[in-house]
């Protein structure tokens, strides 16, 4: 399953200078593949899309991020609502 992940941190907590918003998450946890990361950095924000079966697993990979940052979760496809 794919997921669409928003990251958003205040100003104040930016990892700038403490790892990069790289640290935020991850990517070395089991069961997550990073497909895409996307940041609008002057607005502290980042995208990531992931693929997982198992939303612990995705927990798992925004742990790091829990202290500076909300995530928005959301399930996405890229296949279209079927019409029948």
């Amino acid at each position: 399953m794919l997921f669409h992940i928003t990251q958003v941190h205040s100003p104040e907590l930016c990892p700038r200078d403490e790892g990069g918003s790289n640290s935020l998450f991850d990517a070395t946890v089991e069961g997550v593949k990073l497909i895409g990361r996307y940041g609008a950095n002057a607005q502290h924000t980042l995208f990531l899309v992931v693929e997982a079966d198992d939303v612990n697993a995705v927990h798992r990979f925004l742990w790091p991020g829990f202290k500076r940052c909300t995530s928005t979760v959301t399930p996405v496809s890229e296949v279209p609502v079927p019409k029948d």
